[in-house]
């Protein structure tokens, strides 16, 4: 049950002045006295106090419109789940406005306020890479208004989830790379700040320590997600003195440049190095060597995440929201980039 927005009202009652006062000071009026001003102001500031009319009828509004923010919309990931969303959506009589970061916290920000301008009823958000700092996505959470996270979240927010066992994945993909000979295995992982790249960077380390097998801060590379640095940072790994024999890589969209690269240096896939990725995009089967990939649910994502949102939007009874974490499945799918012989005894022992 989502609660009412602050009015010009409830400050008016709070300072004990006429609602008339608050109006002309809210719109800085010189007839109002400066120290009734700042009053009115600082008060205002406190309780949140939005003064554009349509959101504050956001309660009260039933434009059936749901607010989607994702990062980029020409990442796979990212458009396959929009239509995922955009169907459940559907399916439940509601519509859906989608906005784009293009991975910019600032931009993130104000197609939040953009969409709350425009009365939506309710938002399914995925972090962008540049949002360190939450609070105008906790601000939904204290108004009560629906939210739902997906993929990419933070911890400090306290909302509805649907995401992926991001340890679990890189561990079995880890394991995969040392079931087929891997003894020095890098990670070409996302930005530090990067929760998800975060979980499976210790999936990886976690695989490793399972098998015995040496664990090196010069083994893992943090890429921004452009094809420039991920070249880059992977020359900068073939070149190391022991350059590794086995590569996990935070996305496919790294995979993908990274794959060129070892090839522009004459590093065989996989003879040479075996890969894994995450997200299983469909081009991994067309690529060569096609590349092996974790899959994730993207459909049943979708849905989940129009679902929990709806059972916000819906709820009649007084209870307080609990909010609930989604955890679904992933699925490693081995293709030629990982599929190698097992090094023979002789030569495992020349790479420890």
């Amino acid at each position: 049950m989502r609660s009412a927005p602050v009015t010009i009202k409830d400050i008016a009652r709070a300072l004990n002045i006429s609602i008339s006062t608050v109006s002309r000071a809210l719109r800085g009026m010189p007839e109002i006295h400066a120290d009734t001003r700042m009053a009115v102001m600082r008060l205002a500031e406190e309780l949140d106090y939005q003064p554009n009319q349509l959101a504050k009828n956001l309660l009260k509004s039933q434009t059936r419109t749901i607010g989607v923010i994702v990062p980029n919309m020409s990442y796979y990931f990212f458009s396959a789940m929009l239509n995922s969303i955009e169907e459940a959506a559907m399916q439940a009589g509601y519509s859906v406005l989608v906005c784009q970061s293009n991975e910019s916290y600032l931009r993130e920000k104000t197609q939040m306020e953009n969409l709350l301008r425009s009365q939506v009823e309710g938002f399914i958000i995925s972090l962008s890479l540049d949002t360190n700092n939450c609070e105008h996505v906790e601000r939904l959470v204290r108004k009560n208004i629906p939210l739902v996270l997906f993929d990419r979240y933070a911890d400090s927010i306290r909302a509805s989830k649907v995401i992926v066992d991001n340890f679990d994945a890189a561990f079995k993909a880890t394991e995969h790379l040392v079931e087929n000979g891997c003894k020095r295995i890098a990670f070409l992982a996302g930005p530090p700040q990067l929760l998800l790249s975060n979980q499976r960077i210790d999936g990886y380390r976690a695989a490793l320590a399972k098998h015995g097998l040496p664990m090196s801060e010069q083994y893992i590379f943090h890429c921004d997600y452009t094809q420039e640095d991920t070249l880059m940072q992977t020359l900068t790994m073939m070149n190391l003195p022991q350059p590794p024999d086995g590569l996990l890589t935070v996305s496919d969209r790294i995979a993908y440049p990274a794959m060129y690269a070892l090839k522009q240096k004459g590093v065989r896939i996989p003879e040479d190095i075996a890969i894994v990725s995450f997200n299983n995009e469909p081009i991994s089967m067309f690529v060569s060597p096609s590349l092996t990939s974790v899959s994730q649910p993207i459909q049943s994502m979708g849905m989940e995440t129009v679902r929990l949102l709806l059972k916000q939007l819906e709820a009649t009874d007084l209870a307080p929201y609990v909010p609930e974490t989604k955890v679904m499945p992933t699925e490693l799918i081995v293709r030629e980039s990982s599929m190698r012989k097992a090094p023979t005894t002789q030569a495992a022992s020349t790479v420890a």
